[in-house]
């Protein structure tokens, strides 16, 4: 899982060094960013926390079941799906609905996957004002195929390794001055820490595996 914040932008050389083969035609750089992807979006749900498919996969599980159920006069919208350095913008093209279009900024994302069970879902989890009682939401898009969900969850590590950049210049002169300071947990305007699992579904079921072995 590549990570990142003020101090450390996000670890893509080794990401890249470690990528499967299946990996070469989903890999995303920053220079490709803008790019777009055609998806439906499953809807959002309550998060517990920030980082980690912990949080998502009940989420995910969730909305899948609501999605599966819904009445034949309903579907799930179709959407564009754009990723660039300022975040994520979803504008719905079919059915029209009362809202059209809106947008994740890249500072408002802590975390993106790849779901272990729906692989062509691709969850990421948003982080709205703390004063809220539920700060964290998971957002989810089913793509039309698992390289899809896999190339989109690259195409945001991208994003997330352009804002650690900005991040780290910004407040260089500031870490300077305080090195020894201890990073704050705390939710900010602009937070400095965000995750993204760039395992294959089948490395975090072996994770998940081998965390409950170790318990």
């Amino acid at each position: 899982m590549a990570t990142g914040n003020g101090a450390a932008s996000s670890n893509s050389n080794n990401n890249n060094n470690n990528s499967h083969p299946s990996d070469l035609d989903t890999q995303v750089n920053v220079e490709d960013l803008p790019i777009s992807f055609k998806v439906k979006y499953i809807g959002s749900e309550a998060a517990r926390g920030l980082w980690g498919i912990k949080y998502t996969r009940r989420p995910v599980d969730l909305m899948v079941g609501v999605a599966k159920n819904l009445p034949p006069n309903k579907v799930l919208p179709n959407c564009e799906l754009k990723v660039s350095t300022s975040g994520v913008q979803v504008e719905i093209i079919s059915p029209k609905a009362s809202i059209n279009n809106w947008s994740y900024p890249i500072d408002t994302i802590s975390y993106g996957v790849q779901d272990l069970v729906y692989t062509r879902v691709f969850a990421m989890i948003v982080v709205k004002d703390e004063s809220s009682p539920h700060p964290f939401e998971v957002h989810a898009f089913v793509c039309d195929s698992r390289a899809m969900a896999r190339k989109l969850t690259f195409a945001l590590s991208a994003a997330f390794q352009d804002y650690s950049r900005v991040v780290k210049e910004a407040t260089g002169d500031e870490q300077d001055t305080n090195a020894s300071a201890t990073p704050s947990d705390t939710i900010t305007p602009t937070r400095h820490k965000f995750a993204i699992d760039l395992r294959t579904p089948e490395e975090i079921q072996a994770g998940e595996l081998e965390q409950e072995t170790e318990a």
